[in-house]
This record gives structure tokens, sequence and C-alpha cells, in this order.
């Protein structure tokens, strides 16, 4: 069974972060640690929510890792809060990346023109040079406009996507997929070039005009365990943006549904029976 770690935060109750990452790639039939690098009640949707920096036990938690000979397949990061955790996975990877893990970043700091609360334009720079060490990013549009130091306009091409695509490929990662890539209307997916062969490839569903909380961890955390179970980075993007989407078709479906997340968890079989476990 190949094992992965990934290294974001816990929304105790938000259906985001680890409490999509963990059962999702689980369900995949990939093994899941965890290196939660701050404990929330909620999501940041709702207010008045408790937060817990657990920083300070990241470093720790990776020497006993070490000590006892533990390896990953693939270290995958979604949310990080601050400079100093950026630099901790530098290390983290340094570490445990000397076996041929894969490094896949979620730069999860922007969305719709903005950065998110606390985050700089320094942090994007920061956060860029992580992206430069992986094997995959998945950015969507916002988070590339920052991460270049392009101004963000909702309104695009295929010829713009590509370029900023190859300028993320030139600063070092191998891989660059833009989520939530849409070119006409009615459809939304990814756009991926493959830096080594100079490849793009596209993929696209329909697009539902509604807007939820923590999909995007949703789509990267079902792209991680595709990949890391064995699907090539093209099919592995394509299980993302099906599952995704009917993540969202099952929360319409429902009169019950939650306001602050999406119904992953009803969605869950249809994953397994289309990737066969």
């Amino acid at each position: 069974m190949k094992r992965i770690v990934t290294v974001q935060d816990i929304s105790a109750v938000g259906k985001c972060s680890l409490t999509v990452a963990l059962p999702i790639i689980s369900a995949m039939g990939v093994e899941c640690a965890v290196l939660p690098t701050a404990v929330l009640s909620t999501h940041t949707q709702f207010s008045g929510f408790t937060f817990h920096d657990l920083t300070g036990e990241m470093a720790p938690i990776a020497a006993h890792w070490k000590k006892e000979g533990l390896d990953f397949d693939a270290i995958y990061t979604g949310y990080l809060g601050s400079f100093e955790q950026i630099s901790l996975v530098e290390d983290f990877y340094q570490s445990f990346g000397q076996n041929g893990a894969k490094l896949v970043v979620d730069p999860a700091m922007a969305d719709n023109g903005k950065l998110y609360y606390g985050f700089t334009p320094e942090f994007a720079k920061k956060m860029a040079g992580l992206c430069a060490k992986a094997d995959l990013i998945l950015p969507n549009l916002t988070e590339t406009c920052f991460m270049l130091g392009e101004p963000y306009s909702p309104e695009y091409d295929r010829e713009t996507i590509r370029g900023y695509l190859k300028r993320l490929c030139a600063m070092g990662a191998k891989h660059a997929a833009m989520t939530g890539v849409s070119y006409e209307k009615g459809k939304i997916g990814v756009e991926m070039l493959d830096a080594e062969t100079g490849e793009f490839f596209s993929y696209f569903n329909e697009h539902l005009p509604v807007a939820f909380h923590g999909t995007g961890d949703i789509f990267a955390s079902a792209t991680v365990g595709a990949y890391a179970g064995g699907f090539s980075l093209q099919e592995s993007l394509k299980i993302a943006v099906d599952y995704t989407l009917e993540c969202i078709r099952k929360t319409l479906a429902d009169p019950c549904a939650r306001s602050y997340g999406v119904n992953f968890e009803e969605a869950i079989p249809d994953l397994v029976r289309r990737i066969g476990k």
C-alpha cells in the first residue's frame, strides 16, 4: 500500500482541509498520514472560531518519524498559515524526499482576486518558492497571479492560461495544473503543463453556478489519492474534476445539505467505483 503524508490544518467542523483529505485519500486505497499545522473549531466561514497553532509541533513530529524510519511516496501540502510553516515544509521535503517522494503543493492562499485574510504579496512569493520545488502544483487563477506578480482578471483565454503555466514551470515546478479554468459557458475544469515534455492537458465537465467552501481541498485530495494509487497524472485530474462535480450534485440534491460544505461523503462510493477499488 502506498503511503502519503498531508500537511495542512484541521477544522473540526467544516468539510475542508484534513477532514476531507484523510477520508478521501483513505477511501482510494492509499494510507494517509497527517502532519497538522493548526486546529480550528470550524473553518473560517464561521464567526468566532477557535484557533490553535501547531507550528511548534511540526519539527518534533518529523524528527520522530525520521527516527522510526518512516518514509512516504508523496508529500501533499494544503493551507499553510505562515512563512515559518512553509520553511518547515521545505525542511520536511529535504528530509523525506530523498527516496523519490513526490511533492504536491496546493498553494491555498487566495481566490476571486484576493488573498485570504492575513496573507500578503510577500507570502505569495514565499509560496512560489515552495511550488518551484514541487512535482505538481494545483493553483487557481488568483493564486497563480499572485505568485507571478500579475494583475488578476476573471477574463482570460487559453493562450493567457498556458502562458501562466509556462511561467510557473519555468520557476521549477515539474507539472503545473491550474484549477477552476473555464473557456466556455457551462464548462469548468483544469489545464496542465508537463514541463518535461512541453505538452498541455485539459479536461472539463459541467459548471454548476454555485460555490461551496472546501471544493478545492476535495479536488486536490482526489488528485493526490488517484496519482499515489497508480493512475497517470492526466487520469488523476479527470477523476478529481468528475468527483468534485459529483460532490456538488449530491449537495444540491439534498434538501438537508449543510451550508458550510459539500456532501463529499455521499459521493465517495461513486469515487471508489470509478477507480475500481
